[in-house]
């Protein structure tokens, strides 16, 4: 088993950043799964290449923001991994 090479106050640093990260993600995820969808026919008045914001956030804009979000939360965790000296080779 390997032993950790983080002191006590390294790891609280490394958890407190990637809970924070976490914590960030989460609350774009709401936003992008909740929050437009309320809004939705409000933004219909709205009119983008013929479609109506809202049914293109519903429909589109949703999945594309959480696939930007995957993709951002693992560049910023690695960036702390290797930040703190953990990072996967």
């Amino acid at each position: 088993m390997a032993s950790n090479p983080l002191s006590t106050e390294r790891q609280a640093e490394y958890w407190r950043r990637t809970s924070t990260l976490m914590w960030i993600i989460l609350g774009l995820w709401f936003f992008f799964s909740f929050f437009v969808h309320i809004f939705a026919v409000q933004l219909n008045n709205i009119v983008i290449l013929g479609f109506p914001l809202g049914f293109y956030m519903a429909a589109q804009g949703s999945l594309i923001s959480f696939v930007v979000l995957c993709f951002w939360n693992a560049s910023a965790q690695n960036k702390i991994d290797e930040e703190f000296g953990v990072a996967e080779e």
